[in-house]
């Protein structure tokens, strides 16, 4: 029994020591909270005044209106295209398959949760935000040349937007440390500002929205990464000593059963 238990003990300690050198802690302010709160509540304060202060609203149709009437072919397709990766159904077969490519080829079951958390959660912001402000999107029949017209009071704030700023900090969060860490970072902030500019461009959204999704993503960020650093290794260190100790239950029950069988079989030879 005390072999087992030393061999118990061990084997914890070792699943301990992995467990906290495995889950990446992620960056994030000393005080996440109240900088996740602070984000919000800025997120709020824009959407509240766009719906309430007369002509903020119509100010900005104007810079849809404009763009809407200097359509460039080039342009046009880049929007488009940044139109249809974005959406919820590309955005999520993207997600899908870089997070199997982690646990799957990479053989990482954290790093492929890590980004799948990250890279849905400018999602998650931007539909509660849709939810608590409703503004209704830009009139197509207003606008020059619509290039993809919606309708509907889920204008603020963009979820494309969302989804690129989430899925740029998500990709940087994989490598981050590595070679490809800053360039990964610096692209994926041009791609955000991108995607961004090609929702005012198509017409689907206010230049309001979009800035809102950035704010209200990073704060979707950086709550998420505290909790994550909070909780997330004991989590995985509590699975793992579960893991082991079945194991060593199992291990000690095979070593039990084929120690009792072996009297049994010489009693049987003799």
């Amino acid at each position: 029994m005390r072999s087992h238990a030393k061999q118990n003990t061990s084997a914890e300690g070792r699943t301990s020591a992995v467990v906290r050198h495995s889950v990446p802690l992620l960056p994030q302010p000393r005080y996440w909270l109240l900088w996740g709160m602070a984000l919000s509540a800025v997120v709020l304060a824009i959407g509240f005044s766009v719906q309430s202060v007369t002509g903020l609203t119509t100010s900005e149709l104007g810079v849809d209106q404009e763009l809407s009437r200097h359509h460039v072919a080039g342009l046009t397709t880049l929007a488009m295209i940044l139109n249809f990766l974005f959406a919820p159904v590309a955005g999520v077969c993207m997600v899908l398959v870089i997070g199997l490519y982690q646990f799957l080829v990479r053989r990482s079951f954290v790093r492929a949760v890590v980004f799948v958390l990250f890279a849905c959660s400018g999602w998650a912001a931007s539909e509660v935000f849709k939810l608590i402000v409703a503004r209704h999107r830009p009139d197509p029949a207003l606008l020059f040349d619509p290039l993809s017209p919606e309708t509907g009071s889920n204008s603020f704030p963009s979820g494309h937007t969302a989804f690129a700023v989430a899925f740029a900090f998500a990709l940087y969060f994989l490598v981050r440390g590595t070679r490809w860490g800053a360039i990964t970072a610096w692209a994926g902030a041009v791609l955000a500002v991108v995607v961004a500019w090609s929702r005012i461009y198509i017409g689907v959204h206010y230049p309001s929205d979009v800035v809102a999704s950035f704010l209200a993503t990073s704060a979707a960020v950086i709550i998420l990464a505290g909790l994550w650093n909070r909780y997330a290794p004991r989590i995985l260190e509590r699975l793992s000593h579960r893991t082991v100790s079945e194991a060593v239950v199992s291990g000690a029950a095979a070593t039990q059963a084929a120690t009792s069988e072996a009297p049994a079989t010489q009693a049987h030879g003799s």
